[in-house]
């Protein structure tokens, strides 16, 4: 049984918290995905049974709720086949204002909720209580709401910046986003760590590949996909593509392939965000290394 609900915060949330999606699991068998790079934050606000979750260079983390800031490499989650709870994706700038945090406090990093805030980290059970996702989303929408409006705005300055870095596919030149914002390089490095996570440069490699991704599911070349989305050449774009996803395009999109029958959910409308690695099939996917301890 599985089940999955998505709905859109309230408008006066919106662009800063993107969606919602309940999800309700129980497959009878153990679930692996790949998770790779998006432009989003997510906070999963979980019911029951934890996630067990390894990024390359970092221990392996076992949480029912988690948060996870922007990352440049991919991550491995694993749960028993029982998962239930709610995902909220963030636009970065407004994650700093939600979580009271520093983003790259939790760049390439997957962290508990109530190591930010002890109240976002009992949300999770005042949720599970509630009888249906309507009125769970309508809590979140209140308690959001609050949080948002209590909390440290993000720059203007910031938020523009990344605007124009995210419609552009990640192509905008850092020495153009600092003269849009009217500040050095350097400032902007220093704003865009404290409330995006990663410096533009990077943050800018993560919307390409999310790009190139949704361009290749769709059936373009990798050479033609490459050019389309600003890369030197095919093995610059590659060679990014292994070292953010874990495996070459041709094995990412195999792998997708395989997969179909198993109704690949994405965390982020319209991308290409996760595989599944295992089915009752067995493995789908055994070349990807993401980091497991």
């Amino acid at each position: 049984m599985w089940e999955t609900v998505t709905a859109r915060p309230r408008s006066v949330l919106r662009p800063g918290i993107i969606s919602y999606r309940g999800i309700r699991l129980n497959l009878g068998q153990p679930r692996r995905r790949l998770e790779v790079p998006i432009g989003a934050v997510t906070l999963l606000l979980g019911f029951e049974q934890p996630v067990r979750i390894s990024r390359p260079g970092r221990p392996a983390v076992s949480l029912v709720s988690v948060v996870n800031g922007l990352t440049t490499t991919p991550a491995l989650g694993e749960h028993g086949g029982r998962l239930s709870g709610i995902e909220v994706l963030l636009e970065p700038w407004a994650a700093f204002t939600l979580l009271g945090t520093e983003q790259y406090e939790l760049a390439n990093r997957s962290a508990a909720p109530d190591e930010l805030d002890t109240h976002l980290g009992r949300l999770a059970g005042t949720l599970a209580a509630l009888p249906g996702w309507p009125e769970r989303f309508a809590l979140l929408d209140r308690v959001l709401l609050e949080r948002l409006r209590s909390g440290v705005p993000a720059s203007e300055r910031v938020v523009h910046a990344w605007s124009l870095l995210r419609h552009s596919a990640g192509t905008v030149p850092v020495p153009r986003l600092a003269r849009e914002a009217g500040w050095s390089v350097r400032h902007l490095e220093n704003r865009f760590r404290e409330q995006i996570g990663l410096p533009p440069k990077a943050a800018g490699r993560v919307l390409r590949l999310q790009r190139a991704r949704r361009l290749l599911t769709e059936g373009h070349g990798q050479a033609e996909t490459a050019a389309m989305c600003g890369y030197y050449d095919q093995a610059h774009f590659s060679g990014d593509f292994k070292n953010m996803t874990g495996c070459t395009p041709g094995e990412f999109l195999a792998a997708r392939r395989l997969a179909a029958a198993d109704t690949v959910t994405d965390r982020l409308a319209g991308e290409v965000t996760s595989l599944l690695l295992t089915s009752g099939r067995g493995a789908l996917f055994s070349k990807t290394r993401a980091g497991r301890s």
